[in-house]
């Protein structure tokens, strides 16, 4: 059975007591009197004393109920506040909530603004400015621009990840700004290790300027920028060409002999540990500039033949792998078995999405390569069932659970969503489909989240083999959704009465659960406390 509520600790009571009388309490005396003003640098009061990580725990607790106030964030700007989100309460974020955070929160490491599109250049550049020690900021869907990310890059030396995705602003000329400082003639952001840039505004010299970043960063793990691909192809191909930027910048060419790469040398190389977006056709060119990858996004074409191309490749630090198909045409998991098998011990996540499960028996032939597996992901579908209209065999009572050979101790999340081309899914895929479930749920012990998701056939047999299992199994089990599934609610209520964790159970579109059922499932979780939420639709 889901786990019973649990009597809050002492600690959480109190910040919930704060939240509960801050505006009746806290922040009365000081709305009527100084609300509205900002000469004084420090507010003295009661939140002082309060540690600063459990300033921004408050932050948050009364940003998620709504119950944030301007006044009640004036108080808690706190000179010790370390970590400071306004990301659940962007409107609150106002010019001169920004020049309060400037002034009284010099010793912030982490400031998400996410969202926070009321700030100004100006508040922005202070903030970059009067925050030295800042070493995560994200700004994704703010007004960042140039003078925005110069500032960032000139003062901000410590700056480690930065978010600047989906700010309209955020030109090839403000990347540049970002990682080196024409005035001085010096690099920025010296121990930059991720940056993201996702869906800025798509505009010429891009491309260059993706360059530009990737060899003026020596520490950079992580650009995601659509144009990484394109970059990396000009390192592939030496193509340095090009003289000093008219503001100052060295040329690409520049920056690759600082790097050391020479004429006639060896191939330039970079340190990215994680690529995305990377077609199939561009993995040699990927692999060549960034052999020490760990983790890649791959979209494939209609072209087959991945398995043989990625075999000369030798991605031997390769630990997390997604592959999407992105062609007209269906790519199977037969092709990915090969790769999946050489990279296996080694996998510990694993996405596949959009592939054809042509071969019922290659799925479990994956999972049995990963045996470090801690995470899998995939979205399939089966081909089409000629044999449809034959008599379709019944599901076996009990599922024989020694399909895997192993147990996958370290899998933690489990992702299946099925689309079949018809209303029936062949037989033989879904026998298979249902050993490999009970094979897999009874040899993975520490299973946090599973979602089966589409699942035509009934999933009764298949959890009651497991629930009867010895050990028990899905002791772990926190979150479970069966949603567009065939479940019963006979079987919800065995994973009702079990041994488990759970926490949340998505029961949407199950056309087997009805509303009735659904109430009794929500007045039983209620009737005994249990710490369940349960969504049904």
């Amino acid at each position: 059975m889901p786990r019973r509520k649990e009597v809050a600790a002492l600690r959480s009571l109190c910040l919930q007591s704060l939240a509960q009388h801050m505006e009746s309490l806290w922040v009365k005396d000081y709305s009527k009197n100084y609300l509205d003003e900002y000469q004084f640098r420090f507010v003295m009061g009661p939140f002082n004393d309060l540690a600063g990580s459990l300033v921004q725990e408050l932050i948050q607790l009364l940003g998620k109920s709504r119950r944030l106030t301007r006044a009640a964030l004036h108080l808690l700007l706190v000179p010790h506040l370390q970590e400071l989100s306004l990301r659940p309460c962007p409107s609150l974020a106002s010019n001169a909530i920004g020049q309060l955070i400037t002034t009284r929160c010099k010793n912030l490491s982490s400031l998400d603004l996410q969202g926070c599109s009321r700030l100004s250049v100006d508040v922005l550049v202070d903030l970059a400015e009067g925050l030295p020690q800042l070493c995560q900021l994200r700004l994704a869907g703010t007004q960042a621009n140039v003078q925005v990310l110069s500032a960032v890059g000139s003062c901000c030396r410590r700056l480690q990840e930065l978010d600047v995705s989906c700010c309209k602003k955020v030109s090839p000329r403000a990347l540049r700004h970002l990682a080196y400082d024409p005035l001085a003639q010096t690099l920025c952001c010296p121990k930059l290790r991720v940056l993201l840039a996702r869906d800025v505004e798509p505009v010429d010299g891009m491309v260059p300027a993706v360059a530009f970043l990737l060899l003026a960063l020596p520490r950079l793990e992580f650009l995601a920028h659509s144009a990484v691909p394109e970059a990396l192809h000009l390192f592939h191909k030496c193509q340095f060409d090009g003289t000093k930027d008219t503001e100052g910048f060295p040329s690409l060419a520049e920056l690759a002999q600082q790097r050391g790469a020479v004429p006639g040398g060896p191939p330039l190389t970079l340190s990215l540990q994680h690529v995305e977006e990377v077609e199939e056709l561009a993995l040699a060119t990927v692999h060549a500039v960034c052999p020490q990858t760990r983790e890649a996004s791959v979209w494939l074409g209609d072209t087959p033949g991945l398995a043989s191309s990625w075999e000369l490749l030798g991605w031997d630090h390769l630990a997390r792998l997604t592959l999407g198909c992105a062609g007209l045409q269906s790519r199977t998991l037969t092709e990915v078995l090969p790769l999946v098998q050489r990279l296996g011990p080694r996998l510990q996540s694993l996405g596949l999405h959009g592939f054809c499960c042509q071969d019922e028996v290659c799925l479990p032939s994956l999972l049995a390569s990963c045996t470090s597996l801690q995470a899998f992901s995939a979205e399939l579908h089966a081909m089409p069932d000629t044999k449809a209209h034959l008599e379709v065999p019944e599901d076996p009572l009990h599922w024989a659970t020694d399909l895997l050979p192993h147990s996958l101790t370290q899998l933690h999340s489990f992702s299946l969503a099925l689309a079949s081309a018809t209303d029936v899914f062949p037989a033989r895929h879904r026998l298979a489909l249902g050993a490999t479930l009970a094979s897999l749920l009874c040899h993975a012990p520490h299973l946090q989240t599973l979602h089966l998701l589409g699942v035509p056939f009934p999933l009764d047999s298949v959890f009651q083999t497991v629930l009867a299992a010895p050990g028990p199994p899905l002791l772990e089990l926190q979150e479970l959704s069966l949603a567009k599934s065939s479940v019963s609610s006979e079987t919800v209520w065995l994973l009702l009465s079990s041994e488990s964790a759970l926490r949340r159970l998505d029961l949407s579109h199950c056309w087997n659960i009805s509303r009735r059922d659904y109430d009794s499932f929500v007045k039983m979780a209620h009737t005994q406390q249990l710490e369940l939420d349960i969504a049904w639709e």
